[in-house]
């Protein structure tokens, strides 16, 4: 059997391949990205989804138009003005999640062999999106403020990318959120060199500490940025909601490209989120996740003060991870047995990085965890760390 050579060069999510470990009874995962599923409404859902039903269960159940219903559009409209961000109907298209939004992006700007910058390292979904559409991705170096402009300017000259992706705010893989000043030399380094920005921006929401740097989006006067929202990590992943805001143009291909793909995002998992989003009750639901999240990473951050001195991590103001530099001679992928063989299992950095390499890295998760796993699994993480260390 012959597939198409644009797979040739990707490989399943290495994440999703450690999901098969974490059945084994008593391992404790900081390895998944996943918001704690005690975070989830439920109950209000489960009654919103009734009442859409038998109300307008008729035109619910029926296809649905592309670009997403004109009333969530309208509330993301509204939640973008929070955010500093203008936006009109005809820049708004609703996806299947930000993740569609990354690969619509790259369905409709990337030609094989043209350059994508990312941060290094940066979002594995994204990485792997970007080479089944056989792009060249090259890493950005960063540091605690986010991408490092200087190496930005010199790889926007050499490589003349097609457009810059970035996670601005609670970066996954790092936690790490981009300085409002090098958000400032992003948008005009890019008007500079005529190159977009695809800002991926679905944990903005999750703050549990400092105070709020505005979108890059929001800076944005001459249409350079396609912004991505999500659903997923305030309501439900599962119900799989997100939006592109960016030029009428953009947003006329990405509904194009949409059409082939979903022809439309359910329309019930949008009229549940737009209900629940109007419904008065999001703003306290975010606020009470970001206290058990907020807690969630104070614990582990606890924890990590016992640490070697050797070892450095980020202490992130929000998201769902800390980032994590062993000493150069530690190897976290060798170390990844061992840990799972001791019951606990976290992502090696390696697999962030779109150039490969630092394998002395790791990538925590704390928002799936219990405190008493977050506990109990930090000491073993770090009595296997000092074996080796």
């Amino acid at each position: 059997m012959e597939f198409a050579k644009r797979l040739d060069n990707v490989t399943g999510s290495a994440i999703r391949a450690i999901f098969a470990l974490l059945a084994q009874p008593g391992m404790i995962s900081f390895a998944g990205g996943n918001p704690s599923p005690d975070s989830f409404p439920k109950e209000d859902i489960a009654n919103i989804s009734a009442s859409l039903l038998c109300e307008h269960g008729s035109s619910i159940l029926q296809y649905g138009g592309t670009p997403g219903i004109g009333s969530l559009k309208n509330t993301v409209i509204k939640m973008m003005e929070t955010r500093s961000i203008s936006a009109k109907p005809d820049e708004v298209i609703i996806t299947s999640g930000a993740t569609q939004g990354i690969g619509l992006a790259a369905k409709t700007l990337v030609n094989p062999g043209d350059v994508i910058l990312t941060e290094s390292p940066t979002f594995i979904g994204a990485l792997q999106t970007f080479l089944t559409y056989e792009a060249d991705v090259k890493g950005v170096e960063m540091d605690d403020d986010g991408m490092k402009m200087d190496d930005l300017e010199k790889k926007l000259t050499l490589y003349r990318p097609k457009f810059i992706y970035t996670i601005p705010t609670f970066q996954n893989p790092t936690g790490r959120t981009m300085s409002l000043e090098r958000r400032k030399q992003m948008i005009a380094l890019c008007k500079a060199h005529n190159v977009l920005i695809l800002e991926d921006d679905p944990y903005c929401d999750l703050r549990y500490s400092g105070q709020p740097v505005r979108p890059i989006k929001s800076l944005d006067e001459d249409q350079l940025v396609i912004y991505l929202m999500s659903f997923s990590k305030i309501i439900s992943p599962g119900l799989r909601v997100g939006a592109a805001i960016a030029h009428p143009r953009v947003i006329e291909k990405y509904n194009i490209a949409k059409q082939g793909e979903d022809l439309h995002t359910a329309n019930l998992s949008q009229e549940i989120v737009n209900a629940y989003m109007l419904s008065g009750k999001a703003e306290p639901h975010i606020e009470a996740i970001c206290a058990q999240y907020r807690d969630k990473r104070d614990a582990m951050l606890k924890k990590m003060e016992e640490w070697p001195k050797s070892i450095t991590y980020t202490k992130p103001d929000g998201g769902l991870f800390i980032w994590v530099d062993l000493p150069k001679h530690m190897n976290a992928v060798d170390l990844f047995k061992q840990c799972v063989d001791a019951g606990v299992a976290y992502v090696p950095g390696v697999h962030f990085f779109p150039e490969g390499g630092h394998e002395n890295t790791m990538r925590l998760n704390f928002s799936m965890a219990s405190f008493e796993q977050i506990d109990k699994g930090m000491d073993i993480l770090k009595g296997v760390i000092e074996k080796n260390i």
